[in-house]
């Protein structure tokens, strides 16, 4: 499974409303960080079940943005049967580091 973009509109149904573990990637495409967080995320998309990876372009939903308390990016929420359950923020570090986080926090 890759990692497929959401939307404030479909947030509810492809995040909340998920029966496994969600992993919401909060970028924007001038985020120069952001970039190698999602690289790390697309590969672990394919190689980790039970768990989806997902993206939201803050620059076309800030609403959710906003709900969930996003300051700066990149930013990771995991969501848990609807609810934020772990959040990473700033230097998010390297596909072991954020396998592990996927891990601990589903």
């Amino acid at each position: 499974m890759a990692t497929h973009p959401v939307t404030d509109g479909s947030f509810e149904s492809d995040v909340l409303a998920s029966t496994e573990p969600v992993v919401v990637d909060f970028w924007a495409e001038w985020c120069g960080p952001c970039k190698p967080v999602g690289a790390h995320l697309e590969e672990l998309s394919e190689e980790m079940t039970g768990v989806k990876i997902v993206k939201l372009n803050l620059d076309e939903n800030q609403s959710t943005a906003v709900k969930y308390g996003v300051r700066s990016i990149p930013t990771l929420i995991m969501f848990k049967g609807g609810q934020p359950v772990d959040m990473r923020v700033g230097n998010i570090g390297g596909k072991s580091d954020l396998q592990k986080w996927i891990e601990n926090a589903a």
